[in-house]
């Protein structure tokens, strides 16, 4: 299964996976995010339903994106290019892709200091 980890990171943990993948450490697919502030600006709840109804799903039209999440076609292909900035999305041509079968999130909460 190709599985995509959305994190919480910070500058030393993205170096540490970095430094262990060029030592030939299988890292798989990530996307990390500096704050869940910004994981949350990014992935808000209609752009979280966009990457669900496209996982797996393999490249589809902006057009069939929105069909899929039974939104307006021009409010997606909005909620699209914020992904597309981001990384989270790619495209094939006129087609818009999120090449993963499975996403993970993995971020952890602390006690307020």
């Amino acid at each position: 299964m190709n599985t995509v980890t959305l994190s919480v990171a910070n500058r030393d943990d993205v170096t540490g996976r970095a430094l262990a993948a060029f030592k030939g450490k299988v890292q798989g697919s990530h996307f990390s995010f500096a704050t869940p502030d910004l994981l949350w600006q990014t992935l808000t709840r209609k752009r979280w339903d966009l990457i669900r109804a496209m996982t797996g799903q393999g490249p589809m039209t902006i057009r069939e994106a929105a069909r899929r999440v039974e939104r307006d076609v021009k409010a997606v292909h909005s909620d699209v290019q914020a992904l597309l900035k981001a990384g989270v999305l790619h495209r094939d041509g006129r087609n818009i892709v999120f090449p993963y079968d499975a996403v993970h999130v993995d971020f952890m909460l602390i006690k307020a200091a």
